[in-house]
Order: C-alpha cells, then sequence, then structure tokens
C-alpha cells in the first residue's frame, strides 16, 4: 500500500478514537461528578517504510498514533438542591462506597436513605463513613453533615446532637491513575489512596460535570471536518493512482 494511504488510514483513526472520546464527554455533560477525558497523540517513525524524495536521500514515514487520553481533573461548577443528602466536595478528594464486591470512589453526592436506613448512592451503592456504612435510625431527623463530614441528627424527641459518623473522603497520590468503572465509578489502579484531611463538603449541593458542552460540541465537529479532509485526500491518491494505470495500459507494447 502507499505510503501516502497508510498515512491516511492512520489519521483516520486515531480521529475515529478522538471522536469516540468526545462523544462519551457530551454524553455524560449532565452527569453529576463527571470528568472529562480528553485524546493524546504524537508522532510514530515507521522504521521499515522508506520515503524517496528524489534526492537520493531516504527518508522514514511519519504516522499519527492515538497515545491514549487524560482526565481533566478540574472541580465542576457546584449545584445547591437544598436536599441534606446531597453533598459535594470542595478539593481533590472523593468519596468511598460499597460497591462490585470492594471500596470504589466517586464525586457523585446524589445521595438518599435505602430501606434499611443506610446512605446510598443513587445506584444503591452504601456511602462508607470511617467505620463503615453510614446508617441512620428510624426516628433521626434534622441531618446535619459538617464541612468535615461529620454526621449529625436529632434523635426522636431528642434536644442534642447524636453522631451517625463520618463521610470517608479519600485523595490519592495521583488521581489520573484511578480506573474507571463505569456507572460513575473509581478504582483504585495504580494509584495510592490517602486519608484527605484537606478538603471539606458542601451539604444540599451537587458537583456537575466539568464537561464544556460548546467545547466538546466544536471539537467534534473539526473533527469531522478533518475526517473528511483525510477521506477526500484518500480518494484524490486513489483516482491518481487509477488514472495512472489506465494511461500505462493504454501504452503500444
Amino acid at each position: 500500500m502507499q505510503n501516502a494511504l497508510l498515512i491516511g488510514l492512520s489519521r483516520q483513526m486515531t480521529l475515529e478514537r478522538q471522536m469516540d472520546v468526545i462523544a462519551n464527554n457530551v454524553a455524560n455533560a449532565n452527569t453529576n461528578g463527571f470528568k472529562a477525558d480528553h485524546s493524546l497523540f504524537e508522532e510514530f517513525l515507521n522504521t521499515n517504510a522508506r520515503e524517496d524524495n528524489f534526492t537520493g536521500t531516504d527518508r522514514r514515514v511519519s504516522y499519527v498514533q492515538d497515545r491514549g487520553t487524560f482526565r481533566d481533573l478540574v472541580q465542576g461548577p457546584m449545584q445547591p438542591t437544598n436536599n441534606p443528602l446531597d453533598m459535594a466536595i470542595d478539593g481533590n478528594a472523593y468519596f468511598a462506597v460499597q460497591a462490585n464486591g470492594g471500596e470504589r470512589y466517586t464525586r457523585d453526592g446524589k445521595f438518599s436513605l435505602s430501606s434499611t436506613g443506610q446512605l446510598v448512592t443513587a445506584d444503591g451503592n452504601p456511602v462508607l463513613g470511617n467505620a463503615g456504612p453510614i446508617t441512620f435510625q428510624p426516628t433521626d431527623h434534622d441531618i446535619n453533615i459538617a464541612p468535615d463530614g461529620t454526621v449529625t441528627v436529632l434523635e426522636g424527641t431528642a434536644k442534642t446532637d447524636s453522631i451517625r459518623g463520618k463521610i470517608r473522603m479519600v485523595s490519592f497520590d495521583d488521581p489520573a491513575r484511578l480506573t474507571k468503572l463505569g456507572a460513575n465509578l473509581y478504582a483504585t489502579g495504580s494509584a495510592t489512596p490517602l486519608a484527605d484531611a484537606k478538603s471539606s463538603v458542601r451539604q444540599g449541593y451537587i458537583e456537575k460535570s466539568n464537561v464544556n458542552a460548546v467545547g466538546e460540541m466544536s471539537r467534534m465537529v473539526e473533527v469531522m471536518r478533518s475526517y473528511a479532509a483525510v477521506a477526500n485526500l484518500l480518494q484524490q491518491q486513489s483516482d491518481l493512482h487509477k488514472s495512472a494505470i489506465e494511461k500505462l495500459a493504454d501504452v503500444p507494447a
């Protein structure tokens, strides 16, 4: 296959991957606590392919390679909900939850109470405190969450606060190395979990997605145009080869 076709194909493959990443960002523009992903590309020199530039020298052909993605960890905007069970973390920490047979992490603080009184995520995963799941009694009311995550209530007709636990907030030495599991959950991956003392909880707020929907849509249009331009270039190369072969076929033997 001609080098030009290989180079165009490598570019189209990276554009397809970039489109997948952008589409996923757009789909999660309204997902609480979602962190956008962005594509990384680099030059790849093929050691086997060569280009004869008619000057007597031979140069290696340069392709485009999809290196991977990186996560935008910028905090999303805080939206007030006036729901005492909703929480947002102001800082770099994550909520710890019990899911998929182990401890997982999320920035989505849209919580509610299960039928057994446990504080759970939207998917029903128990929210963990420093001493296990946060559990309320049937007579608890006036729930209050302090900035340090301490959960207090008034129980029945009592006039003094009762403590129900302390929301466990976990930070990581390198949060970009967390593994996405889907359903807005992360696993530690190769990152090391650390006790967090700098972040704070904001009761009655939800952290929204940090996706810039307008920017992502603009990038989507740009990728589509780039893909179409490469496709047009490849078509021109194909037409050129076809024309050359037809003219050669007309040359008398």
